[in-house]
């Protein structure tokens, strides 16, 4: 039977056309991925976890942590502006980071967080750049650290160290920087429920800097307190805002001082009446001295994807020759596919997603991240690890990951992709996709031409890919035939 299996796939092999290598041969996932070990929240960064010393190897460690992240231009930005300013050289005091849900906000202040910790930065690769952006410090920040999380900060529970007991974020912020020395600034503040003023926190500053503080989730911790009385150590709505402040000020008014604040982007992740009303005061309040980071772009995404999911070693040559072939098709048959698919342009982005097309990433980037939960990156990378587990178990055997890929008949990726779309379409793709007793399959039984390609529910994954997500608002949903042939057609194959 092993023999049998080996023969089978050889055949598909050499059935390859001008001997092209199918992706599982050219690059394979990590182990996580490809034995299906992984778990769906570790695409999910936590920043509290991580600075409890309690998250997974791969956010926790800052060697593996580095290893599958990719240094986006916004990140790189950002890395230097921290260098920069932890070093006394100037940049900007306060950064807010604002971008949607899974649009990478998490992941940067956590590569901060490790490079703060003294990781150098010649030590990660794709750093020579930043390396030379900085050349007048030197490549390793020895600072004091600070990292709140909003959603994870509970303003009711005092929290126990071994020295001393914090109640509000002024006091475990300066607890985190200097211990009980820097506690002792604002013990009664802290105590009392009132904000520190900015002298106050300037002194905390410079008298254990350089200071890095990250506050992740202001608005949710915020929002909590909303219209809420306080305790007898707990600030209110009001001390917050008005620490926020001060802690602005403070910080630009520091030698070598960072504030990173990740705000939500739309009024619906702020969260009612109290988070929209903090985000508006605390966006007013950055907004006179931040420097606004910028989030991840599309064609960065397929960096990011490709190396949180597969290995970094791969066949180069191979993989060259299957994206010539696929440009070669595009551009003998011109009519059969979209304009443009045929330029250096898309042959560089070809590069970039392999082995995934990039009408599967625009597919996703475009139209499922219009969707309300959809997260961008991490909704893709979710997916895409349910996807690729899935093929590289059956011995999937093309040559690029495609819209026609998706095998939507398996439970998990259906589980993974329909939790965004409304109740009913379960029977659609059971009936009219990808089911036992579906339509499409049907007639690859039917007729041997489509069962040699799985033509028909190739071509009706792909249909889906581009048109569930549609908006009923929309004049024009779903597809064009020159779009689902970029989907599905591989060389050596009639469109």
């Amino acid at each position: 039977q092993q023999r049998q299996e080996a023969a089978a796939k050889d055949a598909v092999v050499r059935r390859t056309p001008d001997g092209l290598k199918p992706w599982r041969q050219v690059v394979q996932p990590h182990p996580d991925v490809r034995k299906g070990q992984y778990t769906l929240s570790e695409f999910s960064a936590d920043l509290a976890q991580v600075a409890q010393n309690k998250a997974a190897p791969e956010y926790q460690d800052a060697q593996q942590f580095f290893q599958r992240t990719y240094l986006t231009r916004g990140l790189q930005d950002l890395i230097v502006n921290c260098f920069l300013r932890l070093n006394g050289q100037g940049a900007d005091p306060v950064v807010q980071l604002q971008t949607n849900f899974g649009g990478g906000k998490t992941h940067s202040l956590l590569a901060l967080y490790h490079l703060a910790g003294g990781m150098r930065l010649r030590d990660i690769a794709g750093a020579e750049d930043i390396v030379g952006r900085i050349s007048d410090v030197d490549d390793f920040i020895n600072c004091q650290r600070a990292v709140i999380v909003g959603t994870d900060f509970d303003g009711t529970k005092p929290r126990d160290h071994q020295d001393c007991t914090t109640h509000n974020l002024w006091g475990e912020i300066a607890y985190q920087l200097g211990g009980l020395p820097a506690y002792e600034l604002v013990r009664e503040a802290d105590q009392s429920g009132v904000s520190p003023g900015s002298s106050t926190l300037l002194e905390l500053m410079e008298a254990h800097g350089p200071a890095l503080i990250i506050i992740d989730e202001l608005v949710a911790h915020a929002r909590n307190l909303y219209n809420a009385k306080g305790g007898r150590y707990a600030a209110n709505f009001e001390a917050i805002m008005t620490f926020v402040q001060a802690l602005t000020e403070a910080t630009r008014r520091a030698s070598d001082a960072l504030l990173l604040v990740s705000l939500p982007v739309s009024e619906l992740e702020a969260g009612g009446t109290g988070g929209e009303e903090a985000m508006d005061f605390i966006s007013k309040t950055l907004g006179r001295l931040e420097s606004v980071w910028k989030p991840v772009d599309e064609n960065e995404s397929y960096e990011i994807v490709r190396r949180r999911l597969f290995s970094d070693e791969i066949d180069r040559p191979a993989r060259d020759a299957v994206v010539r072939a696929f440009s070669k098709m595009y551009r003998e048959n011109q009519n059969e596919f979209p304009s443009d698919v045929d330029k250096q342009a898309y042959l560089d982005r070809m590069e970039q997603a392999y082995p995934i097309h990039p009408e599967l990433f625009d597919r996703l980037y475009k139209d499922w991240s219009t969707l309300e939960g959809f997260q961008r990156t991490r909704g893709v990378l979710r997916l895409m690890a349910t996807v690729i587990h899935r093929l590289w178990d059956d011995d999937d055997h093309s040559l690029l990951i495609m819209p026609g890929s998706m095998p939507l008949w398996d439970g998990k990726t259906r589980h993974e992709i329909l939790r965004y779309l409304p109740e009913h379409w379960p029977a659609v793709i059971d009936q009219d996709i990808d089911g036992d007793t579906s339509r499409p399959r049907q007639q690859d039984r039917e007729r041997p031409r489509f069962g040699a390609l799985s033509a028909s529910r190739r071509m009706a994954r792909a249909v889906f890919m581009g048109s569930a997500p549609s908006d009923r608002s929309q004049l024009t949903r779903g597809l064009t035939q020159e779009e689902a042939h970029l989907g599905t057609v591989q060389p050596g194959e009639s469109s």
